[in-house]
């Protein structure tokens, strides 16, 4: 019988960047890893939200610091995750979370400039940002690319075909980067969050999403953004380290759910 091995399931001193941290989902994720011990790298489009994050870190006793970052600049991706890199003295974690709402039909007038929007915040930034932080990632010794996604990837709604379609390309991407990257013991993975109680979903009547969990759900309600940052916090385990390519809804039980 082989030797157990002890895992470590710490983050500690780790330093993570999240894109889309100023709120939802973002948000909740930086604040679990600081809560963890990680060095948290807040980044979003407005530096104020940002900022804010960042002080309410700061003020529990977490170590964290606010960049603006617009994820369709490439140059901006450049210049942010290089400092971000000098700042901390290194990065180990990429959690490529920012997205915005795309709704619109196939026969808008309005409909290619969705399209050209909606993939390059929610899917060209994703290799931009990793290509940005490999050379960091290589000498982590911890390296770790969670993607969210979103069960859209796995289900369709009608007039969200750009969103779709970019959150169906951020699956395709996690596994192949997963086979990319494995050789440098990079993994790459990926969330796709179902209903979840965020800035996104907030114009939602409490009554509508009440009827739409029960339906579709088996948890028969919304998620947390806290409930999906603690599963993005799992995959970054050092322990976690033969987890890669996988694509994980956090649903309540959406995608299991026929009837």
């Amino acid at each position: 019988m082989s030797e157990f091995k002890q895992l470590s399931r710490s983050v500690k001193g780790l330093t993570v960047l999240v894109t889309g941290a100023a709120s939802g989902m973002g948000r909740a994720t930086a604040r679990v890893f600081a809560a963890e011990g990680a060095n948290v790298a807040v980044t979003d489009i407005g530096l104020e939200g940002t900022q804010a994050v960042a002080d309410a870190i700061i003020a529990t006793g977490g170590k964290a610091r606010a960049w603006k970052l617009d994820v369709a600049d490439r140059n901006e991706i450049t210049t942010v995750v290089n400092d971000v890199a000098r700042h901390f003295g290194g990065l180990d974690i990429i959690v490529n979370n920012a997205g915005i709402s795309v709704r619109v039909a196939i026969d808008d007038d309005g409909y290619e400039e969705a399209w050209a929007k909606g993939l390059a915040v929610m899917l060209t930034a994703h290799p931009r940002i990793i290509r940005a932080a490999l050379p960091y990632l290589r000498k982590s010794k911890c390296p770790r690319i969670v993607n969210i996604a979103s069960t859209e990837a796995l289900g369709a709604t009608a007039l969200h075909s750009p969103y779709s379609a970019a959150k169906a390309g951020v699956t395709g991407l996690t596994r192949s980067l997963a086979v990319e990257l494995g050789r440098d013991g990079i993994t790459v993975n990926c969330i796709c969050p179902g209903p979840i109680t965020t800035a996104i979903t907030a114009r939602i009547s409490d009554e509508h999403k009440a009827i739409y969990a029960r339906r579709r759900t088996a948890l028969n309600r919304y998620g947390d953004p806290e409930e999906v940052a603690h599963m993005t916090l799992s995959l970054c385990l050092p322990a976690a380290s033969f987890l890669t390519g996988a694509v994980i809804p956090v649903d309540g039980g959406l995608m299991a759910r026929n009837a």
